[in-house]
């Protein structure tokens, strides 16, 4: 290949976001990945993710995901997806008490109240509902009196693997190379850009865009591995006893939080990835784990422990019976944000990590922003809000 304007480490969600959109605007991308992607090595896989627009993580991430709607709809009409199997939306909820709403979640109070604000501020459209009318509304779910929702129409389900791979379809029709299965051994300056070394030979670029999730804090070392913690992670499927009420139309993706902090929390899907059961979760934030290490088989006590700390009482007709696990990983930053930045000894290195578990609806979004800011455009959704130091 002739020499490339940029190396993408890591092909995910973000990394095939930017090679992609790279790629359309004519620089020369070379898009490396030690696996070949889609895969389930890290934090892009796992059937479903949850797209919502009013993100209650702050007023930043709003633009991106607005955008990234758009952006799988682009995918779609340009043939890298059949209609309906990037994005399919079923709605979502956001459930919660006034209590549980001044606890953090990811790194800040006010998850709940924060996301009708802006919802109100970009036009969003949603509806607040009390317990009774989620109850009526939409049975299989079973809130307590003192607890309301948040309900917004065009919230819905993104099929990672196949966004992934429609991105990296997308990237190498406009030209990019793609290497999978070579092994990034480290980054350092080079003469007009930055130099790679991998296990099967050294690449040159004018500027490296390093999206390697779990495994960029042992690339970009400081200032930015101190920030960065890999977290474990297992997403369950529970059989259910009312498929109807939990298969769309009838079901919306949900958000629950039930105490004062991020693992008083679950988050589910309706049923329709493939798998006889409906899909829950939760996020641990205290346990760390190395990549290449990472015990990625679930143990029954785990799947008692969703069940009983999370489901029992608030999902109807979802029984304790396992009809799939998966492990994925996060790479999460202390307060939850983003981290997007150029190396401050490696200008032409830019660092792409810390999605915290709530990255992939804005993926699309970010990867254009992150392309245009690095070929000098001015991006459709700003990034100043993930800087080293903001």
């Amino acid at each position: 290949m002739p020499s490339a304007d940029v190396i993408v480490v890591g092909l995910g969600a973000v990394g095939s976001a930017v090679a992609h959109h790279l790629a359309r605007r004519g620089a020369c991308v070379l898009g490396l990945d030690r696996f070949r992607p889609p895969h389930d090595r890290g934090s892009s896989h796992g059937r479903t993710r949850i797209t919502r627009l009013a993100v209650g993580e702050g007023a930043a991430y709003v633009p991106l995901a607005i955008r990234s709607h758009a952006l799988w709809a682009e995918l779609q009409a340009e043939g890298h997806a059949p209609e309906g199997l990037l994005y399919r939306r079923t709605g979502g909820l956001v459930l919660g008490s006034d209590a549980a709403d001044a606890g953090a979640f990811h790194g800040q109070a006010g998850f709940f109240s924060r996301t009708a604000a802006l919802a109100q501020q970009f036009g969003i459209r949603h509806e607040l509902l009390d317990a009774a009318a989620v109850r009526r509304r939409f049975p299989q779910f079973m809130p307590q009196d003192h607890e309301r929702a948040y309900f917004e129409p065009d919230a819905g389900v993104l099929a990672p693997e196949r966004c992934v791979a429609a991105q990296l379809s997308a990237a190498a029709r406009h030209g990019a190379y793609l290497r999978y299965g070579q092994r990034v051994l480290s980054v350092s300056a080079g003469p007009g850009g930055a130099s790679l070394q991998t296990d099967c030979g050294t690449f040159a670029a004018a500027q490296v865009v390093l999206a390697a999730g779990a495994w960029n804090p042992g690339l970009a070392g400081e200032p930015f591995a101190p920030r960065l913690a890999v977290q474990r992670q297992v997403l369950h499927w529970f059989a259910t006893s009312t498929p109807a009420l939990w298969s769309a139309p009838a079901s919306p993706i949900f958000i629950w939080l039930h105490g004062p902090t991020l693992e008083d929390s679950m988050y589910g899907f309706p049923m329709g990835d493939g798998v006889d059961g409906v899909k829950v979760a939760t996020e641990q934030v205290r346990l760390r784990c190395d990549p290449d290490a990472v015990d990625r088989e679930v143990q029954p006590h785990e799947v008692r422990a969703m069940f009983e700390r999370h489901v029992r009482g608030r999902l109807g007709g979802v029984g304790p019976h396992s009809v799939g696990t998966v492990t994925c990983l996060y790479t999460s930053t202390v307060d939850g944000r983003f981290l997007v930045d150029r190396h401050p000894a490696m200008p032409a290195l830019t660092v792409v990590s810390a999605c915290s578990g709530h990255g992939f609806k804005h993926s699309a979004g970010l990867g254009e922003a992150i392309a245009q800011d690095l070929l000098g455009e001015v991006p459709h959704a700003s990034l100043e809000a993930f800087r080293l130091g903001a």
